[in-house]
């Protein structure tokens, strides 16, 4: 059995590219291998940490912990926090392209867009997170902006809760509600080359590698991963080129651990659907009005001239030393250049026909990023009680260059349920700059301090952690036209503490109990230069941050092979917007009370199981709904090693959200709607040291058209279309 083990380990233990490992039947010589269930987990640091990653929990699907913010890694039953680590096992058995992809599969997380583009946007607790500020191994602001590709994740790791004390506040202005954070690609004890092809609906053609080795006595590990995706789409006209390359080093010695990388990600996207608003408004009646259907999924309604192009270069430099058996220091750097340029005409539906107008919408903007952090961790023992202290300072500088030019609201006519292709307007009816060369429009600097303590008593039964956070935000805009030659447009330079207090105690060593209070804390949000395809008088100023305050308890089980928590919330938070003259200021305030159930692992040692129900009542002051908070979401996924056919399984997903409203009256509801997800894999030895694994998919197996996400943007009710039926199949040739 080991000797079969060992040939398997290179692709089990590093991309984990099949969950069945090749050995032999009662230890004993043969030429005929069959298949065992045990899985080999990622023994990496990716944060060049001693512990590294958390090991996967059964079925390795998820893990058994995460990053924490500045406490860094901890067991789930361990921290007094809410939070769930994707794996990439996982990510690959599913064929995710993106981030989005990945935290579809959290009943707490809904994908939605940014406003007026193509950025993903992740939804958590009702409230937003944008996808440029997602961290990057513990760091905000590296990673491109509106998208991210798969085969540049270890793990997706996503916490759900107010989180300034335990990760700073994020610099692009959300995050009151979660968290994500991003793990590299680190090069695994054995050596590992997988080499995948896949092909999508519409054409699209997929080729990736992965390649990692280590040296010096396994000291040194070199990982490369490279991946080309090119082709249509489902979605008639809409054709997509994604070009990644990444590189991480890293070095481990017996007190020091280095580890870099250095990453580059190119997305190009042409004639995608767009976002959609509804610009007319009935009658209030005693019920909501049900908005109007959705168009075909895979219909072309985008433009044929739109396009969004993101090119982004990004590295991080991270090292951690012991000084003693108590004490660790650590530091990090990181840096990210991005350049965009884009073309968009969001439809505005006018009447109930689905007529539209539309306003050409052209960007450019480049993004120039440096941010890093230090630390320091001690810990000692007082009798019977434990101490760890932990004290740490991060900078963050974002400078960025906007300019947009637009055409008049009315230049682009068409039909969401009939589209009628229209020759791009001129955009000279509202220009702020020059698209082609972009000036400075914002600038922030934002610092912080931070000390936590965590005491442990009882045989560590009992966790009780405290801190204090001070959070420095300077925050200046200029007016597009001039940039920062001319003078300040608007400027924001204070500074907030926001404390944390936590409890957790094991009543059992399967079961924890805990609670928590914390705070969120972003920069204000900056002016928009149109809203609905009107200008905006205040354009380009800077809002006094945003803070939240959050109270959560809960519980946690883990019985070995399957796992889960129950956790009750509630926040509440300013809502910024525009008014009846379309200024952006502060209008009101949020109250979020939730209940999420979330459950992972192994019914049975053949069948995984991974899902949850989130239920959340998001209520404004005037008594309306949050726009684009639906009260109810549940995710159930299963998958199933046939006991049959060895290497063979199958797995099936459904995702559901209840309906949501799209207006802040309250009088436009979007149905709810039910995906089902279905999915094959076969793995199977190729000679005697090579795994092959096909895989294939169908997402939306009914092919229903539905509205998925409204909204993101504070108090914008835009809407976004979900994806068509879309059939994926690969295949991963690992030796």
């Amino acid at each position: 059995m080991s000797r079969f083990l060992q040939l398997s380990t290179l692709s089990l233990a590093a991309c984990a590219f099949s969950p069945l490992a090749l050995a032999q039947a009662n230890g004993e010589e043969s030429n005929e291998p069959v298949y065992d269930l045990a899985e080999y987990p990622v023994q990496a640091s990716a944060d060049a940490s001693a512990e590294g990653l958390t090991l996967p929990y059964a079925g390795g699907q998820v893990a058994r912990g995460g990053r924490i913010g500045l406490l860094g890694s901890r067991d789930l039953l361990e921290t007094p926090f809410s939070l769930t680590a994707y794996t990439s096992e996982f990510i690959q058995n599913q064929q995710a392209e993106s981030v989005g992809d990945v935290l579809l599969n959290d009943p707490a997380v809904r994908v939605a867009r940014g406003f007026g583009n193509l950025q993903q946007l992740y939804l958590v607790r009702g409230l937003p997170i944008y996808s440029d500020d997602m961290a990057y191994n513990g760091l905000y602001g590296l990673l491109p902006r509106q998208y991210l590709a798969a085969e540049l994740i270890e793990r997706v790791e996503v916490m759900r809760g107010a989180n300034t004390f335990l990760n700073g506040a994020a610099p692009g202005g959300s995050g009151l509600g979660g968290a994500v954070n991003v793990m590299p690609k680190r090069a695994p004890s054995d050596p590992l080359t997988a080499l995948t092809t896949g092909i999508q609906s519409g054409g699209q053609l997929y080729v990736a590698a992965d390649v990692a080795r280590r040296f010096q006595d396994d000291q040194v590990g070199v990982r490369v991963n490279v991946a080309n995706r090119n082709g249509g789409t489902v979605v008639d006209g809409e054709s997509v080129k994604t070009t990644v390359g990444a590189i991480g080093l890293d070095f481990r010695a017996d007190k020091f651990r280095l580890s870099a990388d250095l990453g580059y990600q190119n997305n190009e996207i042409e004639g995608s659907m767009p976002s959609i608003t509804f610009a007319f408004t009935p009658a209030r009646t005693s019920e909501p009005t049900r908005i109007l259907k959705a168009p075909k999924a895979d219909s072309a309604i985008a433009q044929p001239w739109t396009y969004s192009d993101e090119e982004d270069v990004f590295g991080t430099l991270r090292g951690e030393y012991d000084v003693s058996e108590y004490v660790t220091v650590w530091g990090a750097a990181g840096a990210r250049k991005g350049m965009e340029a884009s073309s968009f005409a969001n439809p505005n539906v006018r009447d109930a026909s689905g007529y539209t107008e539309a306003s050409r919408f052209d960007t450019g903007r480049e993004d120039v990023v440096l941010t890093g952090e230090i630390g320091a961790r001690a810990s000692f023992e007082t009798g019977s009680f434990g101490h760890e202290i932990t004290v740490t300072g991060a900078a963050h500088q974002f400078k960025s260059k906007n300019a947009y030019a637009m055409s008049a609201g009315d230049a682009v006519i068409s039909n969401i349920y009939n589209p009628v292709p229209q020759a791009a307007p001129a955009a000279d009816w509202f220009t702020g700059g020059e698209v082609s060369d972009p000036q400075e429009t914002e600038r922030t600097k934002m610092s912080s301090v931070a000390i936590a303590y965590q005491l442990s008593a009882l045989e560590e039964r009992l966790l009780v952690t405290a801190g204090w956070r001070y959070q420095s935000i300077d925050t200046k805009s200029y007016l597009y036209s001039v940039g920062s030659r001319g003078a300040l447009s608007a400027r924001y330079d204070e500074g907030k503490a926001t404390p944390v207090g936590g409890v957790l105690f094991k009543l059992t060593e399967q079961v924890s109990v805990y609670g928590n209070y914390i705070e969120g804390l972003v920069k204000g949000d900056v002016a928009n230069a149109t809203n609905n395809g009107l200008p905006v008088p205040n354009a380009g100023e800077v809002l006094a941050p945003l803070d939240t305050t959050q109270y959560e308890v809960g519980v946690k089980a883990d019985f070995g092979r399957f796992g889960g928590s129950l956790g009750l919330f509630k926040s509440d938070k300013p809502v910024a917007g525009y008014d009846a003259d379309n200024y952006f200021r502060v209008l009101d305030g949020q109250d979020n009370y939730g209940i999420e159930l979330s459950v992972y692992g192994e019914l049975f040692e053949s069948l995984k199981v991974l899902g949850g129900i989130s239920l959340l009542d998001a209520e404004l002051e005037n008594g309306m709904n949050a726009i684009g908070s639906p009260e109810k979401q549940a995710n159930l996924g299963l998958e199933w090693m046939l006991p049959f056919v060895d290497g063979l399984s199958v797995d099936g997903r459904v995702i559901y959200t209840s309906s949501q409203f799209a207006d802040a009256a309250n009088t436009l509801e979007v149905p709810s709607w039910v995906r089902y997800d279905l999915g094959l894999r076969y793995s199977l030895p190729v000679g005697q040291d090579q795994l092959l694994t096909l895989r294939a998919r169908v997402e939306n197996v009914a092919d229903k058209d539905y509205w998925a996400s409204a909204g993101g943007y504070p108090n914008a009710g835009y809407l976004t279309v979900g994806a068509p039926r879309t059939f994926m199949a690969s295949a991963t040739l690992s030796f």
